[in-house]
């Protein structure tokens, strides 16, 4: 049987490369794994020989110490691979498929699946409605930043790339459907925006780059970037946009210079609850994007928020922080009229769409979001650097498959 290493969270500031099981088509206990789900039968799965497996800014937000993750959880939850082995229930996806797996895991039966809210499926997390593979509270299922990894409801859940040898000549850019693409692109959708949309999107992460380059294919006039990190914001103007230099202050009046006036027809929160205020030493304000962006968005408009918000975070700046509570304007919103989309991107949504977008010369994710390919043993300096905020999506490359 194959060796499987991973990546795990050991405690703040600190993963590691450890040693795992090979899957099996039954979930067993391990960290993270919520008992309910210990013992779980899954013929409906597929196990994936990674071919690429990305680092996320929610897994950050994890190895920060600012959640309630155990140590020994693997990590990973934007996985693509290659299909090795399939449960007896497996009807349709084969071995030797390659294939992107949505982050999110979902069964496909349930009411929200077949509304295609495939983000808080009712089947797959006894605590909650919604899952995701090496991610707390997320059920337990084991996370994909290693060499396998099993793929629970696989006929539902797998996007399988139609051309093997022309997807590993865009591996890189596909590798973004598993989430940050999608996200982004959900954040400038329920955002509202469309042809000629002026549009502010906050934080220039990979997330706020892939929503901006959304922006740009969704037909926005107007991209504007906001960060306090100046390798980051050279990045989003590396593809066409307009930034804000959060070090110099709010938003508004930078925005009146590049617009005329100090508001945009749809705002995105793609920095969620580590969020910073404005200035040169700003110091964390968890609800200053959201307030932020309620002021700055024109009335009758949205805002998109792909950002991440929890409801524990030992880290948090006061109590009512560490259990998710901020202090929001909601008179702002109200008064404005504007309406909110919050939660997971329910990656099925879109994925077909922008692998399409990709195989066809579209779009050039990768490059907008500076994708780099590192070995999994590189994996820790990769989370290292990714946390000193490099302006870069780092791609782990479990089985040598990316050059």
């Amino acid at each position: 049987m194959a060796g499987n290493k991973a990546v795990a969270y050991k405690a703040p500031g600190k993963v590691e490369l450890i040693d795992i099981d090979y899957p099996t088509f039954e979930l067993q206990d391990g960290p993270g794994v919520n008992p309910a789900n210990v013992g779980r039968k899954v013929q409906h799965g597929a196990i994936i020989k990674t071919v690429a497996t990305n680092i996320c800014g929610s897994d950050q937000h994890m190895v920060r110490g600012r959640t309630t993750a155990p140590p020994d959880l693997v990590l990973g939850h934007e996985i693509t691979g290659e299909v090795v082995e399939v449960g007896s229930d497996v009807e349709f996806i084969k071995v030797g498929d390659l294939c992107s797996v949505p982050f999110n895991i979902a069964c496909g039966r349930c009411r929200n699946c077949k509304e295609r809210k495939t983000g808080i499926c009712l089947n797959v997390n006894p605590d909650r409605p919604g899952s995701a593979y090496g991610y707390v509270d997320m059920g337990g299922w084991v996370g994909g930043q290693a060499n396998y990894v099993l793929v629970p409801y696989a006929d539902w859940n797998l996007l399988k790339f139609p051309d093997k040898d022309r997807a590993m000549e865009k591996i890189l850019d596909l590798a973004m459907l598993s989430d940050i693409f999608p996200t982004g692109f959900h954040g400038a959708v329920t955002a509202g925006v469309g042809v000629g949309s002026t549009v502010y999107v906050a934080g220039a992460g990979p997330v706020g780059l892939a929503a901006a380059t959304s922006a740009h294919l969704l037909g926005a006039a107007v991209v504007i970037v906001g960060d306090l990190n100046e390798d980051r914001l050279n990045q989003a103007r590396s593809f066409g946009c307009e930034t804000v230099d959060l070090t110099k202050g709010g938003p508004a009046e930078q925005i009146e210079q590049i617009l005329g006036v100090p508001e945009v027809d749809c705002g995105v929160d793609a920095v969620g609850f580590e969020a910073k205020g404005h200035g040169h030493d700003a110091q964390e304000a968890p609800a200053t994007v959201l307030n932020s962006l309620m002021e700055i968005t024109a009335a009758g408009g949205a805002l998109g928020i792909p950002g991440l918000y929890v409801t524990g975070d030992p880290g948090g700046i006061d109590d009512a922080a560490k259990k998710g509570a901020l202090s929001l304007s909601l008179g702002t919103g109200w008064a404005k009229s504007l309406s909110f989309t919050t939660g997971q991107c329910p990656v099925m949504k879109y994925n077909r769409q922008l692998m399409m977008a990709i195989l066809n010369d579209r779009v050039n994710i990768a490059r907008n979001v500076n994708a780099k390919a590192i070995t999994l043993e590189e994996a820790p300096q990769g989370y290292a650097e990714f946390d000193a905020g490099a302006a870069t999506k780092y791609v782990l490359n479990p089985n040598g498959y990316l050059s």
